[in-house]
C-alpha cells in the first residue's frame, strides 16, 4: 500500500512539472510575436503629359471622286476600249453598246425633222401671197372696186394660215425633241469616265449583254486622299478646320504624312455620342493608296 502512493505522488510531481513548461513556452511564443508587416500604398500612377496630348484614331483612307459605272440602257457591249489599271481623263470613252438600232431611228427622225421644215417654209410662203392678197382687196375696197365679202374671206384666210404656221411650228418642235431624245439615247450606249482617275476594276466584257443598271467599270481618282473618322463628343470644339495633323500607315510604317482638317460635323450622333472628321492629305501620297487604313495622330486635346 505504501508504494502504490508513492507511485501516485511521483506521477503528479511530473504531471504538474509539464504542465509549468507548457505554460511557460506558451507564454514565450505569445511575447515574442511581432505585428504584420503593413504594406505600403501603390504610388499614383505618372502620366506622361505627351502621351496624356496624343490621340490616335484609324479610319479608311478615300477619296471624294469614286464611282461604280453602271449601263443607263439594256444592250450589248460591243467594244471595250480601257482596262484595269488604266488611268484616264474626264470624257474618256471607255467601252461601247451595240446602238445600230437607236442610230436607225435616229436618222429617220432627222429626215421627219427636215421635211416638217420643208413644210413650214411653204407655210411661211402661202402665208405671204395670202397676206398679199388681203392687201391688194383691202385696196380694191377703198376704191369701191370689191364686194365686203371678198375683203372679209381674203383677211380670213390669211389669219388662218397663220394658225396653220403655228400647227407646223409645233409639230417640228415635236420632232426635235424626238430626235434629241434619240441622242440622248445614243449617248447612253457610249460609256465615259466621268472624271480623271483610275479604273479600279472592269465587270463586263465584249459580247456581254448588259440590262440598265448592270456595272460595267468601277472608276477612281487618286487624289485628293481624305481620312474619315469619329470622335467622341467630349471632343467637340477641341478640333478646328484647318489644324494639322499627322497621319501614318501600318502598311508603310516608314512613312508620316501631313494632312489637315477639311471638315467636321456641326452635330453629334446621338445613337453614339460621337461625330464625324475629315482630313485631307497634303504633299505627296508616297505608297498610300485608296482604300488603305490610316492612323491620324491628334495633339493638344485634352
Amino acid at each position: 500500500m505504501r508504494g502504490k502512493w508513492i507511485w501516485i505522488g511521483l506521477s503528479a510531481a511530473l504531471l504538474a512539472a509539464g504542465c509549468g513548461d507548457e505554460k511557460s513556452a506558451n507564454g514565450s511564443v505569445t511575447n515574442a510575436a511581432t505585428p504584420a508587416p503593413v504594406q505600403p500604398k501603390a504610388a499614383p500612377a505618372r502620366v506622361s503629359p505627351s502621351a496624356d496630348a496624343l490621340m490616335i484614331v484609324t479610319g479608311p483612307i478615300i477619296v471624294e471622286h469614286q464611282v461604280e459605272l453602271t449601263a443607263q440602257r439594256d444592250g450589248v457591249v460591243t467594244k471595250i476600249y480601257f482596262d484595269a489599271p488604266a488611268r484616264v481623263k474626264t470624257g474618256t470613252l471607255l467601252a461601247e453598246l451595240d446602238g445600230r438600232q437607236i442610230l436607225a431611228n435616229l436618222s429617220a427622225a432627222q429626215a421627219k425633222t427636215r421635211g416638217i421644215e420643208a413644210d413650214l417654209k411653204n407655210w411661211e410662203a402661202e402665208a405671204q401671197v395670202l397676206k398679199a392678197d388681203y392687201g391688194r382687196q383691202q385696196h380694191l375696197w377703198d376704191l369701191g372696186l370689191t364686194s365686203q365679202e371678198q375683203l372679209e374671206h381674203a383677211r380670213y384666210k390669211a389669219e388662218s394660215d397663220q394658225w396653220d404656221i403655228k400647227r407646223v411650228a409645233e409639230t417640228l418642235n415635236t420632232a426635235r425633241e424626238e430626235e434629241r431624245s434619240l441622242e440622248l439615247e445614243l449617248e447612253k450606249t457610249k460609256i465615259k469616265a466621268p472624271f480623271d482617275g483610275l479604273i479600279a476594276r472592269r465587270y463586263a466584257r465584249e459580247g456581254q449583254n448588259v440590262a440598265k443598271g448592270d456595272r460595267l467599270f468601277w472608276v477612281t481618282a487618286e487624289a485628293p486622299m481624305e481620312v474619315r473618322f469619329t470622335l467622341p463628343e467630349k471632343m467637340f470644339g477641341k478640333i478646328k478646320t484647318g489644324q494639322r495633323v499627322e497621319v501614318t500607315s501600318a502598311d508603310v510604317p516608314d512613312e508620316k504624312h501631313t494632312a489637315k482638317v477639311r471638315g467636321i460635323s456641326p452635330v453629334v450622333d446621338p445613337s453614339s455620342g460621337t461625330f464625324e472628321v475629315l482630313v485631307e492629305l497634303t504633299g505627296q501620297r508616297g505608297s498610300l493608296r485608296p482604300g488603305m487604313t490610316a492612323a491620324v495622330h491628334l495633339e493638344n486635346l485634352h
